[in-house]
């Protein structure tokens, strides 16, 4: 009770200040002009009273620091989405989802909605749009795709391929999984997106943030000319990075809450049972030359996607040759870590209620959710469509199908949980990790070819 009187007291506050300094905001006529406008005329020092002059001069520089103040311009807009930064940090410190992504993220959130006063003429360089702010300059490397491979080179640098090189057939529930991306960009062209904007929308169903910030980058950018107007002025891609981006980052720290069902739905518990053989052991030149040959074919089928799977292989081949130790330590510790911070606070800042708040980015998180489930059948399904042609211990548990989309290592952990709940000696997450990681090899393949025929 205690608590809510202080935060009616202070809204009350709040609204006492805006009415004494600006008395005509209540009814809704207060202009919205450039401060410069509004300001009197500062009379001459000379032609008036020193005292007045003195309070004059005090007056106005109150009035003006009230209208740039956050108070006078905030809106409801920017108090729904510091409530959703508030809640993403909630869900990452309480439920542990996704910490080191929805912290900066959730952060970057509050950051893009701090209110402050804009006019066509003024620059503050506050706003992460306003040129020559900090934030636009970090900004720099979501829009120009920088970041993303420096993630993936660090998700290379701690990846362990051995389930994978140990049964290569598994790598066929990573591309299947797939199939919600291309399904969610046949639906977003049903409801009107444009080519290139349904093409970013459809990679969320990839749970890959990463590859989803770097395909928007290309797609949805807010740069990319896509026709003319009648009068011959150009028209511009949306720009959906930040919707996109929260999305796929939002529906990879639902993956507990979002796979589960759904595995469940589409097994029955016979299936749910079946164990499988353990993976053989790989030989260390088995795991240098995977990186090597991987890049060789992944980069020939999809070119677009060497920045993103060039930077991952780069990172393994690191790892695993065993004689650059101290680059891969930087590459899957301090590098990662920096390039996290920097990408989630932005694409969190970039999240600004008047660009965020919008219907377009309601059906983003509709079809990205969409998307996502349907990726997670496809691999459940494909699964299954593999038993009929495996016999005895050679059968795979369905449930590893889900571990196909990109959410490395969540969905992986997902499937041993579920697993588990069935038959506690049931272990799965060495058999889940090959479609995983096959997952992140799949959906930027996905994304390349994706950039190959829309760019």
């Amino acid at each position: 009770m205690k608590r809510a009187i202080t935060l009616l007291g202070v809204f009350l506050i709040i609204l006492l200040a805006r009415w004494i300094a600006f008395p005509n905001s209540v009814s809704g006529t207060t202009s919205h002009e450039s401060p410069v406008q509004n300001t009197t005329e500062i009379p001459d020092i000379e032609s008036v009273d020193n005292g007045e002059n003195a309070f004059s001069l005090a007056g106005e520089g109150l009035r003006k620091f009230i209208r740039y103040s956050g108070f006078r311009n905030a809106s409801a807009g920017h108090l729904i989405m510091i409530g959703v930064g508030l809640f993403f940090i909630f869900l990452a410190i309480k439920y542990d989802y996704e910490p080191l992504l929805l912290v900066p993220i959730g952060m970057g959130i509050i950051f893009g909605n701090i209110p402050f006063f804009q006019a066509d003429n003024l620059n503050m360089q506050i706003g992460i749009y306003q040129e020559g702010s900090v934030l636009n300059y970090l900004y720099f490397g979501v829009l120009k795709g920088v970041y993303p491979p420096l993630i993936f080179l660090g998700i290379g640098a701690m990846t362990d391929f051995s389930s994978l090189i140990s049964k290569p057939r598994l790598m066929l529930l990573g591309a299947a999984a797939q199939v919600g991306i291309f399904l969610t960009f046949l639906g977003a062209l049903a409801l009107g997106f444009h080519a290139q904007e349904a093409g970013a929308i459809g990679i969320i169903g990839g749970a890959d943030g990463p590859t989803a910030i770097f395909l928007s980058s290309r797609l949805a950018n807010g740069v990319n000319i896509i026709g003319t107007a009648a009068n011959g002025d150009p028209i511009y891609v949306k720009n959906l990075i930040g919707p996109i981006a929260i999305a796929a980052y939002s529906y990879m720290a639902l993956v507990p809450v979002i796979q589960p069902p759904i595995m469940r739905l589409l097994t029955t518990r016979k299936e749910r049972l079946i164990r499988m053989k353990p993976p053989r052991a790989v030989s260390r030149l088995e795991k240098i030359l995977f990186p090597l040959i991987g890049m060789l074919v992944t980069t020939f089928i999809s070119p677009n996607s060497l920045p993103l799977l060039g930077m991952l292989f780069f990172g393994n081949l690191l790892k695993e040759s065993g004689v650059t130790k101290r680059l891969a330590d930087t590459s899957r510790n301090s590098l990662i870590d920096i390039v996290t911070i920097m990408l989630g606070l932005t694409v969190g800042a970039s999240t600004q209620a008047d660009r965020f708040l919008t219907t377009d980015s309601l059906v983003i998180f509709g079809l990205g959710a969409l998307s996502f489930m349907v990726a997670t059948a496809g691999g459940v399904i494909f699964a299954k469509v593999m038993n009929l042609f495996l016999k005895g211990d050679e059968k795979i548990n369905p449930l590893i199908g889900a571990a196909g989309v990109s959410a490395v290592p969540d969905s992986a952990r997902v499937v041993q949980s579920v697993g588990l709940k069935e038959d506690p000696t049931n272990h799965l997450l060495m058999h889940a990790m090959a479609p995983n990681v096959a997952g992140v090899i799949g959906s930027a393949v996905a994304a390349g070819i994706l950039l190959s025929f829309l760019l």
